[in-house]
């Protein structure tokens, strides 16, 4: 095997649920030896979340926990909190996301274990921060809730929507992910660790983007369009003749290839369809106009006959759709899962 960018990097793991394993997942995909430290008897609680299961585990839990020793240690008891130590001792990084407070109360907090260890990158993964959010519980449903997410997701104003995945979280292992590796390429210049602090609500609000930067730059609120794009037209969900298709077009080139493809000229030509902007403002008129010809062939067809103008579009696919899609495209997608 050839080496991988982390070999011979430590992670001591003590983190749990979905954010922090995930974070030291990917530390372990690039070569990083990940002990991740769990609870006797019961582990991760993820390894309890079920179903589906594959050979008795928890597909929850393998998700994130790929590519990783497990130690059982009690924090409480003497003997395994000297594990503990030791491990942190030899750790390049300590990877921990419980409430804030925890871990300094088994005398593993960020100032403690890096006087055991001057070069360790200590990363602490929490809900709303070490400050006045401390207290506040770290769940990825209720940072979609008061973080925004659910404010712009679901079909129609007043029906708010979870994400179908716990997407804070993923968003926040990235982020915490990125922050780890900066602090390795620091100490590799200064030989001292880092300390790195995540939190759900940050990493959120950093995810929403041109959301976030509509009301910090212009003093847009927005609110739910199911679908629908608050900046570009037509970008949704179109019925086809079989199921849904998605049509995202992104330009005016694209929008007269689209009407190329739907043999439409009178769609390209109409003033309140010219620019973006005019798309955008009429959006109603234009997504009727759409449907009326996209319900007339399957999305298959429709595909066939619009890609090759240049028009992004595709059916909406459940997800052995997708994976089909990726082994077709020679992605290899099952590569990198359990």
């Amino acid at each position: 095997m050839t080496r991988l960018p982390l070999d011979g990097v430590l992670v001591a793991d003590f983190g749990r649920i979905l954010a922090a394993p995930y974070l030291t997942m990917l530390l372990a995909d690039l070569g990083a030896d990940v002990v991740k430290v769990e609870q006797p008897g019961t582990g991760d609680d993820t390894r309890a979340w079920g179903p589906p299961h594959a050979q008795g585990e928890a597909t929850y839990f393998l998700s994130v926990n790929r590519n990783k020793r497990s130690l059982a240690l009690d924090l409480r008891d003497p003997a395994d909190h000297a594990r503990a130590v030791e491990l942190v001792r030899r750790a390049d990084v300590l990877v921990e996301n419980f409430r804030p407070g925890t871990m300094d109360r088994h005398r593993l907090g960020p100032a403690a274990a890096q006087a055991l260890n001057p070069r360790l990158v200590y990363c602490s993964i929490t809900g709303f921060g070490s400050g006045k959010g401390a207290d506040l519980p770290g769940y990825d449903l209720l940072v979609q809730a008061v973080g925004g997410l659910m404010s712009v997701t679901g079909p129609a104003p007043g029906q708010p929507v979870k994400t179908g995945v716990a997407l804070v979280d993923v968003l926040t292992g990235l982020h915490a992910a990125v922050g780890v590796l900066a602090a390795l390429r620091e100490r590799d210049t200064t030989g001292r660790g880092q300390l790195v602090e995540v939190n759900l609500l940050s990493a959120l609000l950093s995810g929403l983007v041109n959301q976030s930067a509509g009301y910090t730059l212009a003093g847009a609120v927005p609110g739910i369009l199911g679908n629908r794009h608050p900046s570009i037209a037509p970008y949704e969900v179109f019925p086809a003749a079989d199921r849904p298709l998605v049509v995202a077009v992104g330009n005016d080139r694209q929008f007269a290839a689209l009407c190329r493809g739907l043999d439409a000229p009178e769609l390209a030509s109409d003033p309140r369809f010219t620019t973006n902007g005019d798309r955008v403002a009429h959006v109603e008129a234009l997504a009727a106009a759409l449907t009326d010809r996209l319900r007339l062939r399957t999305a298959a067809e429709w595909f066939t006959v619009l890609t090759p103008l240049g028009v992004p579009c595709g059916p909406v696919n459940d997800l052995a759709g997708a994976f089909d899609l990726a082994d077709s495209l020679g992605l290899n997608p099952r590569a990198t899962l359990p």
